[in-house]
């Protein structure tokens, strides 16, 4: 899963970058507004985070500018603004959430995680299209195979739903943690496991591993 953030603080960026990245997340960061914009036009990103007053262009800037070109990836803002007009203009411009400084990294990482999962099962496209023949219902949580319906535990159903919210991008066994089970307590054997009854199913390239990095569906 692929975060961008933009937080010209340089202790800022880095721990905030460091402990998201412990957490499983990939991260690219950037001080520098329109490096951020440039990386935002030019990637896709599962969230952005972004300070607002940054060097060349500003948070508020960044997220009008790719809302006007049907960017909607949600965005948190990092600030320490507290002016009940300035975090207006940010939800009139279509952010998801603010969060301000100083903050507990743990409580970002929990901001994170609720967005990802409110992300997750709000999508404009019913039906996604994979390869080899798979397809998958966001809204009713069903998997196809050539058209037909591939029999999944309820479990299985939000595992693949997540790999398919972020397909193209690997996974790691802390985040399907966070995700999936929604940080209960499960071992990373059980989760390993509910992969591979996903893999029985559908096939062993359904799901791909990187050894290190974690899961992936395409």
């Amino acid at each position: 899963m692929k975060i961008l953030l933009l937080e010209d603080d340089y202790l800022y960026n880095e721990s905030i970058k460091d402990f998201l990245s412990d957490s499983g997340y990939e991260v690219e960061a950037f001080e520098d507004g329109q490096e951020a914009l440039d990386a935002i036009f030019e990637n896709t990103y599962s969230l952005l985070l972004l300070d607002i007053r940054t060097p060349s262009i500003n948070g508020f800037k960044i997220l009008e500018e790719i809302r006007k070109h049907s960017i909607n990836t949600p965005v948190i803002f990092l600030t320490s603004l507290t002016d009940i007009e300035d975090l207006s203009r940010g939800y009139e411009l279509g952010c998801s959430d603010y969060i301000r400084k100083p903050f507990e990294l743990k409580e970002l990482k929990y901001r994170v995680e609720q967005i990802l999962k409110q992300t997750l099962y709000h999508t404009t496209n019913d039906t996604i299209s994979l390869k080899d023949g798979f397809s998958f219902d966001v809204s009713k949580e069903v998997l196809y195979k050539d058209g037909k319906e591939i029999n999944l535990s309820s479990i299985e159903k939000k595992l693949v739903a997540t790999f398919v919210s972020n397909r193209g991008y690997y996974l790691s066994i802390e985040t399907l943690h966070e995700l999936v089970w929604d940080g209960k307590d499960v071992s990373f054997a059980d989760i390993r496991m509910s992969i591979s009854r996903v893999r029985q199913k559908c096939g062993s390239n359904f799901i791909k591993t990187k050894k290190m990095v974690g899961y992936k569906v395409e």
